[in-house]
């Protein structure tokens, strides 16, 4: 091997980094995706709230629901990303 070629393209090397690149490409995805869907989730609440002050006990509930659906979304996306990166 030359040692004046600081790298070599193979294969294997190509294949590493797309791999890279789908794991930062779908964990940042479905961070955003669940950060603007929570930002929604509790900017609607708030608006829901100083409407009808007397259902704050049943819209929190919904609230919760909402917020914990939204975040398992964005496990999944995380999760499948790393699949796509380890196979």
């Amino acid at each position: 091997m030359d040692p004046t070629i600081l790298a070599e393209v193979t294969d294997d090397g190509v294949t590493a980094a797309g791999k890279a690149i789908a794991l930062g490409v779908g964990a940042g995805l479905g961070s955003i995706g669940a950060g603007i869907g929570i930002g929604f989730i509790f900017g609607k609440e708030i608006e829901s709230v100083a409407r009808q002050p007397e259902l704050k006990s049943e819209l929190q509930s919904i609230r919760w629901l909402g917020f914990a659906l939204t975040e398992a979304v964005a496990f999944y996306t995380f999760i499948f990303a790393l699949i796509a990166f380890f196979l």
